[in-house]
């Protein structure tokens, strides 16, 4: 079994740490996770990172769904509570200024498989800028197991720099929680990165306004 990137002793540590810098503020703030890579090209498709990981234990505030759908899963999606829920023809009409609106206020965009192709069109040229990207979905799958899903679900990728940054939750979350949801992030890495001990030079957690707490390997 190969060793993990960090112990969970470590994380707790080091989110411990960066909580107790932060100085308190007038909102919530988030918690983030950074992770500084070495002998890693951002430009090269052997070591592209781009996952998506389901945090265990949520990001500690609501995030927007919105659902590109028709008919009943439409239905549905409202009933579950979906931000927002525009169906085929409502999605041929946008504009660019609202294709960018919602891709502003929207953090995952659900797409009906057969209308993926309208949305990757008239959405994607809005989304991609953002880091965000329209996920399919079946005809066939329950919607609300999937909107429910993905209140959870974060981007793990490597763009122009060799690190990947992330939320893992918020400053009034359970420490263990937050060391969990670390914890899957770093997993997902050891599976794509080619030698996880070697390739991790630091781990970096902060809240956002807060000084960053460092763990060098």
């Amino acid at each position: 079994m190969a060793m993990p990137i960090a112990s969970k002793e470590e994380l707790h540590g080091l989110i411990k740490k960066a909580i107790d810098y932060s100085k308190p503020r007038r909102f919530k703030q988030s918690v983030e996770l950074i992770v500084v890579l070495r002998d890693i090209d951002p430009k090269s498709p052997e070591t592209r990172i781009r996952e998506i990981v389901f945090l265990p234990h949520g990001l500690g505030k609501e995030l927007k769904i919105c659902v590109v759908a028709d008919g009943e899963a439409a239905i549905k999606a409202r009933e579950a509570g979906a931000h927002r829920v525009i169906n085929k023809a409502e999605l041929q009409g946008l504009s660019k200024k609202e294709a960018k609106k919602i891709a502003q206020e929207c953090d995952w965009v659900l797409v009906r498989t057969d209308l993926m192709a309208y949305a990757g069109r008239i959405l994607g040229p809005a989304l991609g800028p953002r880091g965000k990207i329209p996920v399919p979905v079946p005809p066939t799958a329950n919607i609300e197991a999937l909107m429910k899903r993905y209140k959870s679900a974060v981007i793990v990728r490597v763009k122009d720099q060799p690190q990947i940054m992330c939320r893992i939750g918020t400053e009034d979350m359970d420490i263990d929680k937050l060391v969990e949801n670390a914890s899957a992030v770093l997993h997902a890495l050891e599976n794509k990165l080619p030698s996880p001990t070697h390739n991790v030079e630091k781990i970096i957690v902060k809240t956002t306004m807060g000084p960053p707490a460092v763990l060098e390997r």
